[in-house]
C-alpha cells in the first residue's frame, strides 16, 4: 500500500506519495463521466429551436422571437425543475457517497441519470419534461460529490486543482461533441433521439466503471488529510460541519457563481439565435469556441494554484491567488450586451467575451472545488461538496429566474450580475476562511 508523504518543513503543502499513473486513468474516467453528465443536462437547451414545433411547449408562430412569454415561461420552468431537483439531490447525494464509498455511489448516480435522460424521449407535455428533469437532476447531483471525493482519494494537495480542472473540462468537451451529435441525430430521427443517444453513453460508462478495481488500487491518504481527520472524528458529522465556517464559505461561493455557468450552458444557443439569428447548426463553431477556450481555463486555472504552491506559496495563498485571478478575468463579460449594437451582424466579439468569462469560471471552479479537501477529511468531502452543490443549484435556479424574466429586454442587468459574482464570492470566502489548510472548526 502507498504511504503518505511527509509534510515539508514549511507546512505549505504535501508531496504526493509513491505515484502511480493509475491516478490519471481515474481522472480520465471522471472526465468522461462529467462529459456525459453535461451532455445529458444540456441536450434540452440544444433542442430548444426544435421545440418551437412541439405544440405543448406553447410557441406562438404569429409573434416575433422576442415576445414568446408562454414558451419562455415553459422552457424556463423545465430548467428550474431540474435545478431544484439537482440542488435537493445534493443534500443527500454527498452523504450517500461518503457512506457507500466512491465506486458504489458513483455507479448508482450515473445509472439513475442515464435512465432519466433516456426517459425524456417519451415526453408529450411540459409536465412530462419537468418530471423527467427532476429525476435527471437527482441522479446528476451525485457526479461532483463522487468525483471530488475520488480526487481527494487519488491525488496529493498540489495536484488536486489540476485534476479537478482536467475532469471538469468534460463540461467543455460535451459542448464540442453534443451540438454536432444532437444536430445529426435530430435531423434524422427527431428531438427524442438526442436524449436516447446521450443517455446510452452513460450506460456504457457504467459498465467500464464497475469493471475497474477502484478500491483495490486506490492510494493512501496524504498527511494533510490525516491532519484534518480531527475536524470530524468522533463527532456528529452534520453538527460539526454546520459549525465550521469553511462549509458556509464553500456553499456561498457555489451559490453565487454556479448560476452564471448554468446561464452560459442553457442560454448560449438561445442568445446566439435571438441576437444574431443563428440556428444550432450555424452557431456550432461559436459554441465550440466558447468551450474550447473554457477548457484551457479549466486546465490552466486548476494547475495555477499547484504551480504557485510548488514555488513556495502556502495552500492558502496559492489557492486564493488563483481564485482572484480567475475572478478578475470574468469582469469583461459586462460588455457583452453592447456588442450586438457595435457589431450587429458579427457574433464573434460577444462570443469571445463569453468565452473568456467561461474559461475564468472553469478555473475558478477547479480551485473552489479543491477547497473542501483543504478544510475537511476525505470521509466528509462528498458531504461538504453535496451541501455546497445544493447551494449552487439554489443559486442557479434563482439566477435562471432572473434570466428568464430579463434576458430578452434587460441584458445589461444579467451580464452585470454575472460579471460581479466572483469577486463578491471571493471576498466572502476570505472573510469566513482567512487560512485554508488548517484543521480548525470555526
Amino acid at each position: 500500500m502507498n504511504t503518505a508523504a511527509r509534510l515539508p518543513e514549511s507546512g505549505s503543502f504535501t508531496s504526493a506519495p509513491e505515484k502511480s499513473n493509475i491516478r490519471w486513468f481515474v481522472c480520465l474516467l471522471l472526465f468522461l463521466a462529467t462529459t456525459i453528465n453535461y451532455m445529458d443536462r444540456n441536450v434540452f437547451g440544444y433542442v430548444e429551436p426544435l421545440l418551437h414545433n412541439a405544440a405543448f411547449m406553447g410557441w406562438d408562430h404569429n409573434a416575433d422571437k422576442f415576445h414568446q412569454p408562454v414558451f419562455d415561461n415553459n422552457f424556463g420552468d423545465v430548467l428550474i425543475y431540474f435545478q431544484i431537483a439537482y440542488g435537493f439531490g445534493f443534500l443527500f447525494a454527498g452523504r450517500i457517497i461518503d457512506k457507500l464509498g466512491t465506486k458504489t455511489g458513483y455507479a448508482l448516480a450515473i445509472g439513475v441519470w442515464a435512465l432519466s435522460s433516456m426517459s425524456h424521449s417519451l415526453v408529450t407535455s411540459v409536465a412530462g419534461f419537468c418530471i423527467a428533469r427532476v429525476f435527471l437532476g437527482l441522479g446528476e447531483s451525485g457526479n461532483f460529490p463522487a468525483a471530488i471525493k475520488a480526487v481527494a482519494e487519488w491525488f496529493p494537495t498540489e495536484e488536486r486543482a489540476k485534476a479537478v480542472g482536467l475532469f471538469n473540462s468534460g463540461a467543455n468537451a460535451s459542448a464540442l461533441i453534443a451540438p454536432a451529435l444532437v444536430a445529426w441525430v435530430t435531423s434524422r430521427f427527431g428531438w427524442q433521439a438526442a436524449f436516447l443517444t446521450t443517455g446510452s453513453l452513460g450506460m456504457i460508462w457504467l459498465v467500464i466503471w464497475l469493471a475497474f478495481p477502484y478500491n483495490k488500487l486506490r492510494r493512501g491518504a496524504t498527511l494533510t488529510q490525516q491532519n484534518l481527520e480531527p475536524v470530524t472524528a468522533g463527532k456528529p458529522l452534520y453538527s460539526t460541519l454546520f459549525s465550521h465556517r469553511g462549509l458556509y464559505a464553500f456553499a456561498l461561493a457555489k451559490g453565487l457563481t454556479d448560476g452564471v455557468w448554468w446561464f452560459y450552458l442553457f442560454y448560449l444557443p438561445q442568445f446566439l439565435n435571438r441576437n444574431y439569428g443563428l440556428s444550432l447548426a450555424d452557431a456550432y463553431w461559436y459554441i465550440v469556441t466558447v468551450y474550447l477556450v473554457s477548457s484551457v481555463g479549466s486546465i490552466f486555472g486548476g494547475a495555477l494554484s499547484g504551480w504557485l504552491m510548488n514555488r513556495g506559496m502556502s495552500v492558502n495563498n496559492g489557492r486564493k491567488t488563483a481564485m482572484l485571478i480567475t475572478a478578475l478575468c470574468v469582469l469583461p463579460v459586462i460588455l457583452v450586451p453592447h456588442m450586438s449594437a457595435l457589431f450587429p451582424s458579427n457574433a464573434w466579439p460577444a462570443t469571445l467575451l463569453i468565452a473568456l468569462a467561461a474559461a475564468a469560471h472553469q478555473g475558478w471552479s477547479a480551485n473552489l472545488f479543491s477547497t473542501p479537501a483543504d478544510m475537511f477529511p476525505s470521509t466528509a468531502v462528498s458531504t461538504v461538496v453535496g451541501i455546497g452543490g445544493a447551494a449552487g443549484a439554489l443559486g442557479g435556479a434563482a439566477f435562471t429566474w432572473i434570466v428568464k424574466h430579463n434576458l430578452s429586454l434587460h441584458q445589461l442587468l444579467v451580464f452585470s450580475m454575472a460579471a460581479g459574482a466572483y469577486v463578491v464570492a471571493l471576498a466572502i470566502f476570505q472573510l469566513l476562511v482567512p487560512r485554508l489548510g488548517q484543521p480548525r472548526t470555526a
